[in-house]
């Protein structure tokens, strides 16, 4: 007897009048709202312009939505165009299969049309989407759960999935392996924040990030799932594409780092650098109005004092203004030397009459 279990929907659609509402269709729904939200954000924050994202993903959610339901139809297409099976079932998206790796694939030749339009680069859309799409293959994963379908091995673990009795499907309880890879997404969308703060990532490595993360969980997940599949060397096919994917995508993440490091400056040719750069641009400015303001400070305080010296040196002095002079000029001379103060006067009286007889000159001028 099991005393515990996640039970299964009984139906996974609920009809609205004529309109029938599908549980899969929503999963798949609510995940992209989910990644553009979250895209949105890490966009902005990046110094984009709010609503890139979303003007990108209707180029990108089509496209990826198309070629996941080709890898799943080529992979699969004994369940579509084998014996007694009717080939109009391969456009039936709403009954579940769509594969994750066609979806990347077909959607980045999307998004490279929408950002090609925006003039924008890619890696950096990428990089900005990366833990939103993560988030939004843990939304879609529950569209199994409503469809009772890509379950695992029999078990009678507590968390065991009950099975009920259905179109190629045995009753019982079984590994829910659509749980395990829904827990797994939000760890990799976890991870890739994380690291991108950290390390900040540019030049599409966030997306290799989470693509090299989410291999590592499809490839075990996998492994445990007991529903129909092609075979290489007694594997499926979906852990070697695991396998084969994880090493690109860690092989970019190398070579990227060596090539292009740091991160982009500028995501949209139209907006300020990110990362610091604007207050770095204001400090700089900050400063050169600092140098500016001491620039003048001084200018304006030489001038003066070489006011001050001409006026003391070339000018007849008035009344009261030799003691002045005498404080603002160096004590040399009869300040310095006692028998030295007739000379300095006869020096300052001889000055002061070449200065008198210039300045008529200067004032026909």
């Amino acid at each position: 007897m099991d005393l515990a279990y996640i039970p299964s929907p009984s139906t996974g659609v609920i009809h609205l009048g004529p309109i029938p509402l599908r549980g899969y269709a929503f999963c798949i729904i609510i995940g992209v709202f989910v990644a553009v939200w979250l895209g949105n954000r890490r966009w902005i924050a990046r110094g984009g312009k709010p609503g890139t994202v979303a003007d990108i993903a209707v180029w990108a959610v089509p496209f990826g939505l198309v070629g996941g339901r080709l890898y799943h139809v080529i992979t699969d297409y004994q369940l579509y165009f084998g014996e007694g099976r009717n080939w109009v079932d391969a456009f039936k998206i709403w009954e579940g299969g769509l594969g994750i790796w066609g979806a990347i694939a077909l959607g980045a030749v999307g998004a490279w049309i929408g950002c090609r339009l925006r003039g924008i680069p890619l890696p950096a859309w990428a990089d900005a989407l990366a833990p939103g799409i993560a988030l939004a293959q843990a939304c879609g994963r529950w569209g199994n759960w409503f469809n009772q379908e890509l379950y695992g091995r029999a078990t009678d673990l507590p968390w065991a999935l009950k099975i009920s009795e259905g179109p190629n499907r045995v009753a019982g309880t079984y590994h829910p392996t659509f749980l395990y890879e829904s827990l797994w997404c939000v760890g990799v969308a976890l991870l890739v924040i994380w690291a991108d703060r950290r390390f900040k990532l540019g030049h599409g490595r966030a997306f290799a990030l989470y693509v090299a993360a989410y291999c590592v969980g499809r490839g075990w997940i996998e492994y445990m799932r007991v529903d129909e599949a092609h075979h290489i060397l007694g594997v499926r096919l979906n852990v070697w594409t695991s396998i084969v994917v994880f090493l690109l995508a860690v092989t970019y993440l190398v070579l990227s780092a060596k090539l292009r490091p740091g991160r982009e400056a500028i995501v949209e040719p139209d907006r300020e650098p990110s990362g610091g750069s604007e207050p770095a641009a204001e400090a700089g400015s900050e400063s050169a109005t600092a140098k500016a303001g001491a620039a003048s400070a001084v200018k304006a305080g030489s001038e003066p004092a070489t006011a001050t010296a001409k006026a003391g040196a070339g000018a007849v002095p008035k009344a009261g203004s030799e003691p002045a002079a005498k404080a603002d000029a160096p004590k040399t001379g009869a300040d310095a030397d006692p028998k030295a103060g007739a000379t300095a006067e006869d020096k300052t009286t001889g000055g002061d009459e070449s200065a008198g007889a210039k300045a008529p000159e200067a004032k026909k001028l």
